[in-house]
C-alpha cells in the first residue's frame, strides 16, 4: 500500500499565517476526518487502540550516545529524544506551530517579545514538576560561556536574544533576553523584531532539577546525558536499557501529561539495510523511519508487501560534497573563532571547484541509485521548500567537457604527463575524499565521484569510510587534511533560514566559509519589518542562491525522496515533514 505526503507550503511564512499560527493563542489546527484518504500522512483511523506492546522500529546507524538535546549531534539520537524530551511548541503537518509544554503565547506589538503561557500538569520523568524555571535554564545553558567549547553547537537559538553578548562573555550573571515571569509564564525579549522567534524558541527543554549543579562543561559526559535510566525528559517514554550499538529500549512514561501511552515500550534497533526488508516482511520490524527511509532501491518491494503502508515525499533534507575551504590550527575551542582558520590552498579557486561541479554526474545519482526519485540541487534549498527557485541559480548539467575547458583556462596542467594535473605552482594536486557509512546511497556516490574527478584529470585519495559518529567529530574538529567530504543536512521545517550551516560564525559551518556577503544577505532575509513579506525574503533567498551557486563553498548533490514504512498492525502514526516519531503516545499495535 503506497500513500502520498502533499506538503501545504505556499504562503508559510506570511504574516498572515504566523499571527494565525501564534498570535491568536496557538489553537490547534483541526484534524484530518479519519475516514478519508491520508493525504497529510495521518493513518486511517483502525478501531479502538489497544493498550500494551512493543513496538520494533529500524534505524541504520548508531546513536553516537549523547541524550541531552543540546548536545545531541545525530538524526540518530534524535530518534530516543523525539520520545523522551519535548519543546514548548511543535510544528503540525502543515507547518503551523501548534502548543505542546505551551499551552498558549502572544507577541507584543512589535515583535520583539515573545511569552508563552506553559501547561501546569507536566512532570519530569523522576515526578519533578516542569515549571518556567527549566526554560530559562535551558536556553541559559546553550548560552553560557563554555557551551561551545564543550560541543555545543546551537548558539543560533539564542543569540537573537537581549543580553546573549553580556552574558557569553561573563559580563552578566543572568541571561537578560529569557524570564520567568511566574511559575508557568516565560518570557523571551529579542534584540530586534524577529520573524523566526517562534522557531529559535521550539528547542527541547532541559530540565534544572537535575543540572543545575553540573558545570555546562561537563554536562555531555553527565550520566543525565548518557545512561539508560538517567536521562530525564518529559516525554511519552523514558530511555530504560542501551545494548550500545544494537538496541536502545524506551518503556512508557505512566504519569505522562498528555496521558499514559498506549504502548508498553519502543525498541529502536539498528539494523543493516541489507536484512530490513526480511524483517519488515516477517513483522520482526513495525516501521522503518527517517533518517533514511526505506532506501529507493527497496520501495517498490516494500510497496508490494500486503502488510506494510509506505509513505512518500521529498525531504526536506539534501546530500552535498562540502569543500574544506579552512582548517582549524590546533584543537580550536571556539569553532566561531576565525582568527584560528588557516586557508586550504587547494580549494581557494573557484574555478577549480565549479570544475568539479561540472565533472560529478549528479543526475546520475539520482537515476541510478535513487532510482529517479530526487531531485538534483544547484542550491541547498530542496523543492519541498518555498525557497527553491532553479531559475535563480547557476546550472551545473553533468559536461566532464566543461570542467576539463575550465581547468584548462584556469591554469591546471599535467605537468609531469601521470594523467593529473598539478596546482597551479606546478605541485601535486590530491583532493582526499572522506564520507561516512550507513546511508548506502551515499556511500555508493563516493567511487563514482572519484571515477568522476579523476576523469577530467583531478586526482582523488578516497579513504575508508568511518562511522558516522566518528566522520562528523573529525568534521567539527575541522584541524585534519580533510579536502572533500560528504555529508547531510536537512532545512529547519520551521523556517528555510540557511543561516545555521552557512553564517561564517555559525557552528555548524563545517565548510568554514567566510564570505561577507553571503553573511549580508543571511542579515537582510531576517530584517523586519520587510521580512515579514513572504516574496521579499523568497527574493533575498535568490540572491543568496544565486551567490551560493557561483561560490559554491559546497556542491549539493541530491534531495532524496523519503519513504517510511509502516506494519499495518501498527497505528495512530503520523508523518510530519523530516518528523515520523510525533505523538508517540498515541501509537498503539494490534494485538
Amino acid at each position: 500500500m503506497k500513500k502520498s505526503l502533499t506538503l501545504m507550503l505556499a504562503g508559510a511564512l506570511s504574516l498572515g499565517t504566523i499571527l494565525a499560527a501564534c498570535g491568536g493563542g496557538g489553537e490547534e489546527a483541526p484534524t484530518t476526518d479519519p475516514t478519508e484518504d491520508t493525504e497529510q500522512g495521518e493513518e486511517q483511523a483502525a478501531g479502538e487502540p489497544q493498550e500494551g506492546g512493543t513496538l520494533n522500529a529500524a534505524m541504520f546507524s548508531a546513536p553516537a550516545g549523547q541524550f541531552n538535546p543540546i548536545f545531541y549531534s545525530d538524526s540518530y539520537e534524535a530518534n530516543i529524544l523525539d520520545l523522551t524530551h519535548e519543546a514548548l511548541i511543535s510544528l503540525d503537518e502543515e507547518l503551523q506551530w501548534i502548543p505542546s509544554l505551551a499551552k498558549e503565547w502572544e507577541f507584543n506589538d512589535d515583535f520583539t517579545e515573545l511569552t508563552y503561557f506553559l501547561n501546569e500538569d507536566v512532570k519530569w520523568h523522576d515526578g519533578e514538576h516542569f515549571t518556567a524555571d527549566d526554560v530559562v535554564f535551558t536556553y541559559t545553558a546553550i548560552a553560557d560561556p563554555d557551551y561551545t567549547a564543550a560541543g555545543g553547537v546551537r548558539v543560533d537559538y539564542v543569540n537573537q536574544l537581549v543580553g546573549y553578548e553580556e552574558y557569553v562573555a561573563g559580563e552578566a550573571d543572568t541571561l537578560a533576553g529569557v524570564e520567568a515571569v511566574d511559575e508557568f509564564t516565560v518570557k523571551f525579549t529579542f534584540k530586534e523584531p524577529s520573524i523566526t522567534a517562534n522557531q529559535y524558541t521550539s528547542f527541547s527543554i532541559i530540565p534544572k532539577h537535575v543540572f543545575e549543579d553540573v558545570a555546562v562543561k561537563d554536562m555531555p559526559e553527565h550520566a543525565a546525558s548518557r545512561n539508560a535510566g538517567n536521562v530525564v525528559g518529559t516525554g511519552p517514554f523514558k530511555l530504560t536499557d542501551i545494548l550500545e550499538g544494537q538496541q536502545y529500549i524506551l518503556e512508557r512514561n505512566e504519569d505522562y501529561w498528555q496521558g499514559k501511552p498506549y504502548l508498553d515500550r519502543v525498541v529502536w534497533k539498528v539494523v543493516n539495510q541489507d536484512v530490513m526488508l526480511g524483517q519488515l516482511q516477517n513483522e520482526e520490524l513495525h516501521m522503518v523511519g527517517l533518517p533514511g527511509g526505506v532506501p529507493a532501491a527497496d520501495a517498490q518491494d516494500v510497496e508490494a508487501m500486503p502488510n506494510v503502508t509506505l509513505v512518500q515525499d521529498q525531504d526536506f533534507g539534501y546530500q552535498y560534497m562540502g569543500f574544506k575551504l579552512h582548517h582549524s590550527a590546533g584543537e580550536q575551542s571556539d569553532w566561531t573563532d576565525k582568527s584560528g582558520w588557516v586557508p586550504n590552498e587547494k580549494l581557494q579557486d573557484v574555478n577549480l571547484r565549479q570544475a568539479i561541479a561540472f565533472a560529478v554526474n549528479r543526475q546520475g545519482f539520482v537515476d541510478g541509485l535513487l532510482y529517479g526519485s530526487g531531485t538534483v540541487l544547484n542550491a541547498p534549498f530542496p523543492e519541498a521548500s518555498w525557497a527553491f527557485d532553479p531559475e535563480a541559480v547557476n546550472q551545473y548539467d553533468f559536461n566532464p567537457e566543461r570542467a576539463i575547458e575550465i581547468l584548462d583556462e584556469a591554469g591546471y596542467e599535467d605537468v609531469n604527463g601521470d594523467g593529473f594535473r598539478e596546482d597551479l605552482n606546478g605541485n601535486e594536486l590530491t583532493l582526499n575524499l572522506d564520507y561516512p557509512t550507513g546511508n548506502q546511497v551515499r556511500e555508493r556516490t563516493a567511487p563514482i565521484i572519484k571515477e568522476n574527478l579523476e576523469a577530467v584529470g583531478l586526482r582523488v585519495n578516497m579513504r575508508s569510510p568511518r562511522e558516522a559518529a566518528a566522520h562528523f567529530e573529525l568534521v567539527e574538529k575541522n584541524n585534519t587534511d580533510w579536502d572533500l567530504y560528504l555529508a547531510g543536512w536537512g532545512l529547519s521545517t520551521g523556517d528555510p533560514d540557511p543561516s545555521g550551516i552557512h553564517r561564517s560564525t555559525a557552528p555548524y559551518n563545517y565548510l568554514r566559509w567566510d564570505n561577507a556577503e553571503s553573511d549580508e544577505l543571511l542579515s537582510k532575509a531576517l530584517q523586519t519589518p520587510e521580512a515579514f513579506d513572504l516574496e521579499y525574503r523568497q527574493q533575498v533567498y535568490r540572491d543568496w542562491a544565486n551567490l551560493y551557486s557561483q561560490e559554491l563553498p559546497a556542491l549539493p548533490l541530491y534531495s532524496a525522496n523519503v519513504n517510511v514504512a509502516f506494519n499495518t498492525k501498527f497505528h495512530g502514526w503520523t508523518v510530519k515533514p523530516r518528523n515520523v516519531n510525533a505523538d508517540s503516545h498515541l501509537w498503539w499495535l494490534e494485538q
